[in-house]
């Protein structure tokens, strides 16, 4: 079986990146396949003993199959809670694609199936002329969309989807992670999009309190997937 893998994004901060990332990592586990994951920048990182730490990249070392160390799931950690471009300039760092496709490249070959989760949307900044999105168009890997369900993720997710596409690669599919509790006309909203996106709709995920937490069930969040669509994803 070839080796997959796969670039997270979102509509926005917030989205839900992380838990859908488990998500699938846990549904690929189930199948038994081999799990990997990549989160080359982190900001908004906590200084422990062991140097800078970010509890998104420690939950995906906590679930992987794989003994990676936890620089090389977030080879960049950043302290400021901010865009990456400028928790660096704070830091004097200068951050390059090149070099964060470099980290990602040894880790991508080394299980059957990875995750590279982004920061932030589609266009976060990564240094004054690179943005995620060139990222994942140097390691030319499909996209996953996580559409944040609130107010305006209409627009959210046709625009990204749209920029994804006019950048080259394919988009293998997109969710709908309900991350407000009270979403006016939530299933108006899903219906529009699963009318305007022309990729699979991989997962309607209800709004779960958990999602806010790093004690997150495994089984809370895998049940929530088509079924026939995650198996061509894992497959």
């Amino acid at each position: 079986m070839a080796k997959k893998a796969f670039f997270i994004t979102g509509t926005d901060t917030n989205v839900g990146k992380t838990f859908i990332s488990v998500a699938l990592l846990l549904a690929a586990k189930n199948s038994g396949l081999t799990t990997a994951a990549l989160k080359p920048i982190a900001a908004g990182c906590e200084k422990t003993t062991a140097g800078l730490r970010n509890d998104d990249a420690l939950i995906l070392q906590s679930v992987i199959t794989q003994t990676l160390s936890y620089e090389q799931i977030n080879p960049i950690a950043l302290e400021a809670a901010i865009a990456p471009h400028l928790a660096a300039q704070q830091e004097k760092r200068t951050l390059s694609v090149d070099r964060l496709a470099g980290f990602c490249r040894g880790v991508l070959s080394s299980a059957d199936f990875t995750i590279v989760e982004g920061a932030g949307g589609w266009r976060v900044p990564v240094n004054p002329r690179e943005t995620m999105a060139d990222l994942a168009k140097n390691l030319q890997l499909p996209v996953i969309l996580v559409v944040g369900m609130r107010l305006g993720c209409l627009n959210h997710a046709l625009l990204t989807f749209e920029t994804i596409v006019r950048d080259g690669l394919p988009v293998a599919g997109w969710i709908a992670n309900c991350v407000d509790a009270d979403m006016p006309a939530l299933q108006e909203n899903i219906d529009s999009l699963l009318a305007r996106l022309p990729v699979p709709c991989l997962a309607v995920v209800p709004f779960l309190s958990q999602q806010s937490s790093t004690a997150i069930s495994p089984t809370a969040i895998t049940e929530y997937f088509n079924a026939l669509e995650l198996e061509k994803i894992l497959r």
